[in-house]
């Protein structure tokens, strides 16, 4: 453990900390976990670290990799336009999932809360179990309720993983809808406009 303590460490210092904890983490790291993980009982405000966060921010403004925050905290990515260089480091090709999972997962997205029922109403066809312990798993989507209605089914919403891995902050950010549009039109446009995305982000634990 460092001899550095919180009460004499400059601006710098602070900030060189938090970008190695950020650097460091396999995963995004929200500024409430930098706090109470990295600095423990010693007082260091949260502004002090949005503070050094926005300064990195700049720091890498013209550099190939950014800063950016995500539903469940920050982490570092590289640059979009470098995506299709980087992908070469990875032989095997991102994951392909099925229509029907994307358009479940697009249903979920911009329809919640909605029931299985309701997915399977508009879809047309039924929802297979593994397309919902799949989505589950990968911690995309979540149980957020459920429907005051005879049986009380579950009510599905989307989790933080989801926005993570689109590279989201906020379910504000999902492509905005052109009305009418179909659930085939909204999964297609939701893999196009986001593939890729897994290859910039962390691995999941």
């Amino acid at each position: 453990m460092s001899d550095l303590k919180v009460d004499t460490l400059s601006k710098s210092q602070l900030k060189s900390i938090v970008e190695a904890t950020v650097f460091s983490y396999s995963k995004p790291i929200s500024i409430s976990k930098i706090q109470s993980l990295v600095f423990g009982d010693e007082f260091v405000k949260k502004l002090e670290i949005e503070a050094a966060l926005d300064s990195i921010k700049k720091d890498y403004k013209n550099r190939p990799i950014q800063l950016v925050e995500l539903a469940s905290g920050f982490c570092f990515q590289t640059k979009n336009e470098f995506g299709p260089w980087i992908n070469r480091l990875w032989q095997d090709k991102p994951t392909k999932y099925s229509r029907a999972l994307l358009e479940t997962l697009a249903l979920i997205a911009y329809h919640q809360p909605i029931t299985r029922g309701e997915i399977e109403d508009v879809r047309g066809v039924s929802v297979s179990s593994n397309i919902i312990k799949t989505l589950s798993e990968r911690e995309w989507i979540k149980v957020v309720g459920h429907k005051e209605v005879p049986g009380r089914p579950a009510l599905y919403g989307t989790d933080k993983a989801f926005l993570d891995y689109f590279g989201l902050k906020s379910l504000s950010e999902l492509p905005t809808l052109m009305e009418p549009e179909s659930i085939e039109l909204i999964s297609s446009r939701l893999e196009k406009e986001f593939s890729g995305s897994e290859a910039s982000l962390p691995e999941k634990e």
